[in-house]
């Protein structure tokens, strides 16, 4: 119903979205008539980019527009596999509004240029940090992979996330930015936790001081005042992964942080935001800025 009073038409909704039942509600739509298919995700196969069920999907079109930039990195079956059955398959404008924004924000940053990247894992991130030590003044590093870079310095971790196959590589990525000139920001403090759970106990300690047993969740104070200071200096900042565990209310404060500093800068100094990853989006939808950046 809600989809039908925003786009003023009836809005077909199928129980599938694959099958003989949604091929004939697919044909018998009138003229800018618009079918709602059920969850791609209800069936295995679309994660697996499964051939067969690409197909099957593609069944229900005679052409195919990609307007979810938020996924069209991941090759599934609804977002790769059904471009092979339909031509001819393109992208959606706002799809080429936000590539246009994207390309002309990291091509030609106004300056200085800084990049927050988070989330739990250095592996899953690499790509990502290499190509921004070539762009950026500024690299804030939080999320759960900071215990590898604290690791690959020496530092006693406790029971927080690290990547023992990672290690060189965070030493690699330190010395990366200290010779291209990028002022790396690892946090100095952080938020432990005796367990992975909303109701652990919890303290804050110096990055160097992590006691045995107990496993970092979060950002402490200290680093959340220091990257805000960096940050103010900043005209383009680019986020990608969350700070902390932010999920769990009290693990959320980094993460909340970076969210309302990025909304401030954009309403008060014009900053140019852009913040990517399931996650981080899903941070700043929770706190309530999503209008804001």
């Amino acid at each position: 119903p809600r989809l039908s009073e925003l786009l003023g038409v009836d809005v077909v909704m199928a129980n599938d979205c694959i099958g003989e039942e949604v091929e004939k509600l697919a044909a018998a739509l009138p003229e800018g008539g618009v079918l709602l298919l059920e969850n791609v995700r209800f069936y295995k196969e679309e994660e697996k980019n499964d051939p067969e069920f690409a197909k099957k999907l593609a069944a229900v079109a005679d052409l195919y527009v990609n307007d979810a930039f938020g996924t069209a990195h991941r090759a599934h079956a609804s977002t790769e596999g059904v471009t092979k059955f339909l031509k001819p398959a393109v992208v959606g404008f706002l799809m080429q509004k936000e590539l246009d924004y994207l390309v002309g924000a990291v091509a030609n940053p106004k300056k200085p240029f800084a990049a927050i990247v988070g989330g739990s894992k250095v592996s899953t991130k690499i790509g990502v940090i290499e190509s921004l030590l070539a762009k950026v003044d500024v690299l804030i590093l939080g999320g759960g992979m900071i215990f590898t870079f604290y690791k690959a310095q020496g530092y006693a971790v406790g029971k927080s996330l690290v990547e023992e196959d990672k290690l060189e590589l965070a030493t690699s990525l330190i010395e990366k930015a200290k010779a291209k000139g990028v002022s790396l920001l690892l946090p100095t403090d952080v938020v432990v936790a005796d367990k992975f759970a909303a109701d652990a106990e919890s303290k804050t300690v110096a990055a160097s001081a992590i006691p045995d047993g107990w496993m970092g969740l979060d950002v402490g104070p200290d680093a959340i005042k220091t990257s805000s200071e960096a940050l103010d200096t900043c005209n383009t900042i680019i986020w990608n992964g969350p700070m902390g565990v932010f999920e769990f209310e009290k693990f959320a404060a980094g993460t909340d942080a970076i969210a309302k500093k990025l909304a401030d800068l954009t309403t008060t100094k014009g900053a140019t935001t852009i913040i990517g990853g399931g996650d981080s989006v899903a941070a700043v939808e929770k706190a309530g800025l999503a209008d804001k950046m």
